[in-house]
This record gives structure tokens, sequence and C-alpha cells, in this order.
């Protein structure tokens, strides 16, 4: 790997990372559950992005299958849920 790559990867890692904070804080503090919900899907994203790059970072095509793992359960949690609050109920 070049280093030219690996530090657009590193400082793409960090970036990702970073946006974990403020994410955490919307499921924390959300006034709504649908704001929950949101926080909560744009978590699961950004750390399949995470698993992604750390996947091409180490040469790793372990680590895809747990990025496609997580998408799998990331849209059936967020179906679920979804479905949970769209019945008028609130948690």
């Amino acid at each position: 790997m070049s280093p030219f790559l690996f530090i657009a990867l590193s400082l793409a890692l960090i970036f990702l990372i970073v946006l974990l904070i403020p994410c955490a804080w919307r499921v924390i503090v959300g006034p709504s559950a649908a704001d929950r919900l949101q926080g909560i899907d744009t978590l699961t994203n950004i750390l399949m992005g995470i698993v992604v790059l750390l996947a091409i970072t180490r040469s790793s095509p372990l680590l895809i299958s747990v990025a496609i793992a997580l998408a799998a359960f990331s849209f059936v949690g967020t179906i679920a849920l979804a479905r949970y609050v769209g019945s008028g109920r609130m948690f």
C-alpha cells in the first residue's frame, strides 16, 4: 500500500471515529424517539464504514464479512424500531 493511500485511509478513519461522538449524543439526548432512531441508524452506518476502512488497511477480507453482517442486523433493527415508533408507542 502506498504511503499516500495509507495516510488518506488513516485520516478517513479518524474522521469517522470523531463523527461517532455527535451520533452517540443524539442517541442519548435526542428529544424524540425518531431522533434516537436516526442516531442509531447513523451510528451503525459509521461503524460499518470504520470496519470497512480497517479491512482495507489490514487487508483482511474477514472484516468485510463482519461489515455485511452489521449491515444486515442494522437494517432489521432499524425496521423493527421504526415500526415500534410508528405504532405510536414511545421508548
